[in-house]
């Protein structure tokens, strides 16, 4: 147990992996576990769950509403130009890269900010299907300079 403990520690050193590691998070219990272990490290973060048909305008006015608002509610930025700039740009590369080759699907995703180290990170994990037969697992990330 310890071992594992260590492994995950030293993952934690890089605000890329403690944002994949936090979005990949499957019960509120390990998701808790786990914002304790980035409070610990110092990292500010922020977790919020996304939905809907990704090519339509309106999932990404509801991507930014969303992730913005679960920043500044969680301190992981203030309400600068620079900070706002930086966690949308983080945050539409992890689009991209979670919606890349969709033509029309549906996506449900849990979006893990993890801010840290002088750099921000957003990662997008959960499914997406044009039917839902075709379900299965996706996700994307984006890191950005603060």
């Amino acid at each position: 147990m310890k071992e594992q403990h260590d492994i995950l520690t030293g993952m934690l050193n890089c605000t890329e992996a403690a944002s994949i590691l936090l979005a990949m998070t499957t019960s509120l219990a390990d998701e808790n576990a786990l914002k304790e272990l980035l409070q610990k490290q110092g990292y500010k973060f922020a977790v919020t769950e996304l939905g809907g048909d990704a090519s339509k305008s309106e999932f990404r006015e509801k991507m930014t509403r969303s992730i913005i608002g679960a920043c500044l509610n969680c301190s992981v930025i203030s309400k600068t130009a620079q900070e706002i700039h930086a966690v949308l740009h983080a945050a539409a590369d992890a689009k991209s890269g979670y919606s890349q080759n969709l033509l029309q699907a549906n996506i449900s995703c849990k979006v893990a900010i993890v801010r840290g180290n002088g750099w921000i990170a957003v990662t997008f994990y959960g499914d997406s299907a044009a039917h839902y037969i075709t379900n299965h697992k996706r996700m994307g990330f984006g890191i950005m300079h603060i």
